[in-house]
């Protein structure tokens, strides 16, 4: 009995122990507990934040890999919504900004990634791309340094500094860098691309060829390579060829719209103009603002004579960005030569020149002012708007041309009492001009001395227009039709080799022709025009004309004009002669200045340079020399001084003045091949 009450006695104190430890087991883990609670709720929103930031940036880079960089910006802005410090969501928005052409929205976002990511290098080389894409060339070259003095083989830097080169018009130094990039890694797509194109601009197709066909061996399953490679054999004039390109990378990417862009113009060069035409469609429903699809669309009407087709196609064109000037200079030259005078398109197309020609004259843009008060008149001549011109021409100080146009005015019908009056007041104010002291007209004598025919070759297209040679080479001969010392041959601008058109320039008895080209991206065009002798096809110079903004190929084909036209000497010739004094049917207008001593040649034996621009002609052929005293606007009168003994000057002779070359700007970075190569990104 004592047993078991001792049993019992041990057992409540068992109890009573655990009860114990159980109430200090309590008192310490309560706290363990709550803090437990509080890292929950306050740690797993974090966590679950961190996971959601997550996926919003590899959603994005699933965008990324299918070029889809809408979707993918969306997606990596609400990553850094979530996450602002997100350092690869930064760096990849700013990637997807560079590939939008946004560039300086890029410099923001990567400049923020390099501070989330000090020393990562392919950061830092985006910023490299991206300041060579904005023209900040000091800073990435300082950059790009940097980056190479750290890692002298990095890839992307190598890289960045060939395109650096490119962008400074060193392609040349660039080729060297990529070859020797090249050896280091053979197999790379990008580097091997990039010395095709720039061998390509060069001039040296063969060697391009082997280059991006080694990249197609290599990478025989990118759609890339083969857009590439597409373009590369274009360029080479291998169409057939380039079409199997274009084919196997929408294999690939069926939806590529670099390779859908160019396979239609491939099959607009291949005389497929009815299914260059379809594949506009296709772009055009896709996005109808596609301008570049727009123009081929209207050119293939052309090229199949269908010019009403053509005309409302452009027209429609026209009405989402009437500013394209490409699609309105094919247009006008159409309406031009397809349609009568009377045409009501005429006037309708004059009147946008006529008031952006105002807008110009209001802002002293001269220049600017004239070609569009010049290009509309060429569409519709019997304007009234053409009496603001002869105003313009009156304000430059040309009151002979000035009521020239007045009396045209008044030829058609078209004048009133002012205008009446101002012909009458200014043809009284020109009563003691030079030209009716020595009584002549200097409209009858007025004379050019040129003849330069402009071409274009049919397979010259630049990567944003098919025949974009055509189209400046129109332009350039149309504002050629207002230069006073040149004629510019009414020849077919298209021409199929050099040969053609170096017989059609010497059967038509040119002095020099002119074969265009145009290179060119979405924001800066370049035009060359290389200059050939008429009598035997030798080189006589390059012309560069680069420009940027709106209005870029007329002022570009503008530049190309006054570099041609300063750069051939200035002939006119000697109508009367009274006693040591001597008239010329040159003047003010012209260019003529007082003082100036020019040549006098016997009439006939002047020859052009068999090389260059210049005039030949021997010291027996030399009879005289001419020094200006009085100039007018058309013509001027000088001092004669024999050469020789013999008094051997006549009515007739030339005169000439053998100027020496004006400074042409230096040749622009090639902005076809810049924008190429930044699209390897």
């Amino acid at each position: 009995m004592k047993l078991i009450e001792n049993n019992s006695h041990k057992d409540t104190e068992a109890q009573r122990n655990n009860e114990l430890l159980n109430k200090k087991l309590c008192v310490t883990l309560c706290p363990l507990w709550f803090l437990l609670l509080i890292f929950f709720f306050t740690v797993s929103p974090a966590l679950q934040a961190q996971t959601s930031a997550q996926a919003h940036f590899e959603r994005g880079r699933s965008h990324m890999a299918e070029e889809n960089w809408y979707s993918a910006i969306e997606s990596f802005l609400e990553c850094l919504r979530i996450n602002p410090a997100h350092a690869e969501g930064t760096a990849s928005l700013a990637e997807c900004y560079y590939e939008l052409a946004e560039f300086d929205q890029a410099l923001n976002w990567v400049r923020r990634a390099r501070q989330l990511m000090r020393g990562n290098m392919r950061v830092a080389n985006l910023e490299v791309f991206t300041l060579i894409a904005l023209g900040q060339l000091d800073a990435a070259s300082t950059l790009v340094t940097e980056i190479l003095r750290v890692e002298p083989y990095n890839r992307e830097a190598l890289f960045a500094a060939g395109e650096l080169d490119i962008a400074r018009n060193r392609p040349s130094e660039a080729m060297i860098r990529y070859r020797e990039a090249v050896r280091r890694y053979p197999d790379d797509r990008r580097l091997l691309i990039s010395l095709a194109l720039v061998t390509l601009s060069l001039g040296d197709g063969d060697t391009a060829l082997t280059y991006i066909n080694s990249a197609l061996t290599q990478h025989s399953g990118d759609h890339r390579v083969y857009y590439y490679a597409a373009y590369i054999y274009s360029m080479n004039n291998r169409v057939t060829d380039a079409i199997r390109y274009a084919e196997r990378a929408l294999h690939f990417r069926p939806d590529h719209r670099p390779t859908q862009s160019l396979m239609a113009t491939l099959r607009y060069r291949n005389a497929q103009y009815e299914e260059a035409a379809r594949l506009c469609d296709i772009a055009i429903a896709a996005d109808r603002n596609d301008m570049s699809a727009w123009y081929l669309k209207g050119l293939s009407f052309i090229r199949m004579r269908r010019f009403n087709d053509a005309i409302t196609v452009l027209t429609n064109a026209l009405s989402i960005n009437e500013n394209d000037e490409f699609i309105r200079a094919i247009l006008e030259e159409t309406i031009i030569s397809s349609t009568n005078l009377e045409d009501p398109r005429r006037a309708r197309f004059a009147a946008w020149h006529f008031n952006r020609a105002r807008g110009f004259r209001q802002r002293n843009l001269i220049e600017q002012s004239l070609f569009e008060y010049r290009r509309g008149l060429r569409l519709n001549p019997f304007a009234a708007d053409r009496r603001e011109y002869a105003e313009l021409l009156r304000i430059q100080g040309f009151p002979a041309r000035y009521l020239e146009e007045l009396r045209f005015l008044q030829d058609q019908g078209i004048a009133d009492r002012s205008l009446n009056d101002a012909v009458e007041a200014y043809n009284s104010l020109l009563s003691n001009a030079l030209f009716r002291q020595w009584n002549v007209d200097p409209i009858d004598l007025a004379e050019r001395h040129w003849k330069v025919a402009v071409f274009a070759l049919a397979g010259q297209s630049s990567f944003q227009h098919a025949d974009a040679g055509s189209v400046a080479a129109g332009v350039i001969r149309e504002l050629l039709v207002h230069d006073r010392n040149i004629t510019p041959l009414n020849l077919e601008l298209r021409q199929p080799s050099f040969s053609q058109a170096f017989r059609q320039a010497r059967e038509s008895g040119a002095d020099y022709f002119v074969i265009v080209s145009v290179s060119e991206n979405e924001r800066d065009i370049s035009l060359k025009a290389e200059i050939f002798v008429g009598r035997t096809g030798s080189p006589a110079g390059t012309l560069h004309s680069f420009r940027t903004g709106t209005d870029r190929l007329q002022h570009a084909s503008r530049g190309i004009v006054t570099q041609l036209s300063s750069s051939m000497p200035l002939r006119g010739r000697l109508l009367i002669r009274r006693q040591s004094q001597a008239l010329i049917n040159k003047g003010r207008a012209d260019g003529i200045q007082a003082n100036t001593v020019y040549d006098v040649v016997k009439r006939g034996r002047v020859q052009v340079a068999n090389e260059g621009i210049s005039l030949v002609y021997s010291d027996d052929e030399l009879v005289g020399r001419l020094t200006i005293t009085n100039v007018d606007e058309e013509i001027a009168i000088g001092t004669l001084a024999r050469n020789g003994f013999f008094d051997r000057i006549e009515p007739g002779d030339e005169i000439i003045l053998q100027t020496s070359r004006t400074p042409r700007p230096a040749e622009a970075a090639n902005p076809e091949l810049r924008a190429l190569l930044r699209s390897l990104r």
